[in-house]
């Protein structure tokens, strides 16, 4: 019996590579995309190399999963990266290259990837968003930003492919520890003129993270929803999460944002 497919984007660390790991446990053939090379001791996961920003390069990966394998049952939008520093003080530069891997990169995934799931009646998208993507972050606005940005659009494009038989779904962790706290691009920036809130902002935030959850703990909790009968547009991972967003969005907002605010601000 031929094995189910699927496609993790940022496949190559973290939560990607986590979330490989769990699928082919339970029995999926994986592919993997990421920019770099990947070399995987494990002959039902492939990397393939390709840059979500590049429309030729999305477009090879999906047709040569197609070729190969005729089906795409789930897909994992894992790919991105972050920045952070002060809003009034980020380069346009720095602000469009955030949107472009987060949003727009995220976008050309979930358009091939969708598209295949539509003609063929059925599959599964999750996106990996963050509690971010819901609770705005002092100093991080930008990342909060495309990972709001893309929530959204994957609410609509779950909208659009129902009648279709493919199910869109967000999912929100919080802090988890991973090698994204060591690549973020940091901007002191600023720091001056905001008495050193931003560096204190960033610090508390990266501590967190690498207090937070395992990423193998977000990679299982991802799989096991690719094999549920049903699933919901929206996931806090772990019930402390999921909780402080319900929390968040029946708040009166001028209480919630104090709070963030006195947290990160």
């Amino acid at each position: 019996m031929k094995k189910p497919v699927a496609l993790i984007t940022g496949g190559s660390s973290g939560i990607g590579k986590a979330t490989a790991v769990a699928l082919q446990k339970m029995n999926y053939k994986v592919y993997t995309m990421s920019r770099r090379e990947v070399q995987w001791d494990n002959e039902d996961i492939i990397h393939m190399v390709g840059d979500i920003c590049s429309e030729i390069e999305v477009v090879k990966v999906f047709k040569e999963i197609m070729e190969n394998e005729s089906t795409l049952d789930i897909m994992v939008l894992a790919a991105g990266y972050g920045i952070s520093g002060g809003i009034e003080f980020t380069e346009m530069a720095d602000a469009q290259r955030q949107m472009q891997v987060n949003f727009f990169g995220t976008f050309l995934c979930m358009k091939y990837g969708g598209r295949i799931m539509r003609k063929q009646g059925h599959g599964r998208i999750f996106y990996l968003s963050s509690v971010a993507g819901e609770i705005a972050i002092p100093f991080q606005g930008f990342y909060t930003s495309s990972k709001a940005a893309s929530s959204k659009l994957m609410e609509a494009y779950g909208g659009e492919l129902a009648p279709y038989g493919v199910e869109c779904c967000v999912i929100m962790p919080g802090d988890v520890k991973t090698p994204f706290t060591e690549v973020r691009e940091k901007s002191p920036k600023g720091d001056i003129e905001y008495q050193n809130r931003i560096s204190k902002s960033v610090l508390k935030m990266e501590n967190d993270e690498r207090k937070g959850m395992s990423a193998e703990y977000v990679g299982e909790f991802i799989a096991k929803k690719a094999i549920q009968k049903s699933i919901r547009p929206y996931y806090g991972v772990d019930k402390g999460y999921a909780a402080l967003l319900m929390l968040y969005r029946f708040l009166p907002r001028k209480l919630a944002r104090y709070i963030v605010n006195k947290m990160y601000g």
